[in-house]
C-alpha cells in the first residue's frame, strides 16, 4: 500500500460538488477553531459546492451551528449540519432502532456536561442510577476526570439486565489539549463486554451518510467527498457508503509520523482517496 497523494482543498473543490465535513479535527480543536478554517468554508460555498458537516456529536444540529458561530464561523458558509444526536430521532421514529418509543421510558444518559437532550427529545424521563434506566444513551464522555472504573460500575447493574443502548458519538478516542483519551466509543464497548447490547449512531457507520445524502437530495456519490481526520471513523465510513475521503493531517493525526499513518492504513486495510495537509484555501 502506497500513501495516497496529497491535495489542496482548492483541487479537491475542482473535483467533487458535495462535501461532508468532520468537525473536531478538521474545522476545530475543542473550543478552538483552526486558522483558516472558517474562510475556508466560505470560499468553498463561494465555489456553489454543497456543505454539510457531518458530526458524531450526540447533541443537536442547531447546538453544534451555535457553538461553531462562537468559534467565528459563519452559518452560511454551509447547507447542513448533521450529527449522530439528529439521526437517533429519525431512525426511532421511522422503527428502524430496536427500542420501543413510550413516555414511560425511563433514561440513563452518559454524557458530557448535564446534557440529556436526546433523552428529553424523545420525551423519556430522566434517571440517575442503572438500576432504574429502561434505557441507556451514551452521547458523550468525561474521561479527563472520570476514570473508565468508574463508568464500569455505573453501568454495570444495566448491562447485567440487558437494558439496550444506544451510542449517538461511536467515537473511541478524543482529544482534549493535546492528549488523547477514551470517548464515548469505548464506554459503549465497555457496556457490550458487559453484556449489553449496544446500537451505534454516527460514522463509521452508514445511517448517518443516508441521511445526509438524503438531505442533498441524493447527489452522485461520485461526486461527493469526505473530509475527517479519522481512518476508523470518517474514511472506513466513508468507504462503506462508497464516497471517496480525504484524511487531514490535523486533530487526531496531527502529531502521527508519515510511517505510522501508513502502518495504520496497512494494518487495517483502508486508505483515504486523498490527504489533506490542512482546510484551509489557498487564494
Amino acid at each position: 500500500m502506497k500513501m495516497p497523494p496529497t491535495v489542496t482543498l482548492n483541487e479537491l473543490s475542482a473535483l467533487y460538488d458535495v462535501f461532508f465535513i468532520d468537525q473536531f479535527g478538521v474545522l476545530r480543536g475543542g473550543e478552538v477553531a483552526y486558522a483558516g478554517a472558517s474562510q475556508a468554508l466560505v470560499h468553498l460555498k463561494a465555489q456553489g459546492k454543497t456543505i454539510v458537516i457531518l458530526s458524531n456529536s450526540g447533541r443537536s444540529g442547531p447546538y453544534n451551528i451555535s457553538r461553531l458561530a462562537k468559534l467565528g464561523f459563519d452559518s452560511s458558509s454551509f447547507d447542513r449540519f448533521v450529527t449522530s444526536g439528529d439521526v437517533a430521532p429519525a431512525l426511532l421514529e421511522s422503527g428502524l432502532l430496536p427500542i420501543e418509543r413510550s413516555k414511560s421510558t425511563r433514561c440513563l444518559t452518559i454524557a458530557s456536561g448535564e446534557d440529556r437532550s436526546l433523552a428529553d427529545n424523545l420525551g423519556f424521563s430522566s434517571v440517575d442510577t442503572a438500576e432504574e434506566a429502561d434505557l441507556v444513551i451514551i452521547s458523550g464522555s468525561e474521561t479527563e476526570r472520570i476514570p473508565l472504573a468508574s463508568y464500569r460500575a455505573l453501568l454495570l447493574p444495566a448491562a447485567k439486565r440487558g437494558v439496550p443502548c444506544i451510542c449517538t458519538n461511536p467515537d473511541v478516542h478524543k482529544l482534549v489539549g493535546e492528549t488523547l483519551l477514551p470517548a464515548a466509543g469505548t464506554i459503549a464497548a465497555l457496556y457490550e463486554e458487559m453484556g449489553g447490547k449496544v446500537t451505534r449512531i454516527g460514522k463509521p457507520y452508514v445511517d448517518i451518510y443516508r441521511h445526509a445524502h438524503a438531505l442533498c437530495g441524493h447527489p452522485d456519490k461520485a461526486r461527493i467527498v469526505a473530509i475527517g481526520d479519522s481512518l476508523e471513523h470518517d474514511v472506513i465510513g466513508a468507504a462503506t457508503f462508497g464516497i471517496d475521503s480525504a484524511l487531514t493531517l490535523t486533530g487526531l493525526q496531527a502529531h502521527v509520523s508519515e510511517a505510522a499513518l501508513l502502518a495504520q492504513m496497512q494494518e487495517g486495510q483502508i486508505a483515504p482517496r486523498y490527504l489533506l495537509g490542512s482546510f484551509v484555501w489557498i487564494e
